[in-house]
């Protein structure tokens, strides 16, 4: 049985990613990339908050601000990175 710890970051990770995609759009392939870069940069705030003590915004044993800070960072940067420049943003 998973920690349910684990499941919840897991699951605000997941849910930036997410909204990430609502938000920017794209095809499955950037959905999938925008998940998984959110996990990733979940997972190294949580490693920074850890090691630096930040214990703003902390839900158990979560640092949710620079968990979330840094997710936000490399989904940005992740978005940079991929975004096609002759295509234009959609302003639903």
């Amino acid at each position: 049985m998973p920690n349910p710890v684990f499941v919840f970051a897991f699951i605000i990770a997941t849910m930036y990613g997410l909204g990430f995609h609502v938000v920017l759009g794209g095809n499955a392939r950037r959905m999938v990339l925008f998940i998984v870069t959110s996990w990733v940069g979940f997972l190294l705030g949580q490693y920074i908050g850890g090691n630096l003590d930040i214990s703003l915004l902390r839900i158990g044993v979560i640092h949710l601000l620079p968990a979330s800070v840094t997710a936000v960072g490399l989904l940005i940067f992740a978005h940079a990175l991929t975004a096609d420049p002759t295509t234009p943003v959609s302003r639903r």
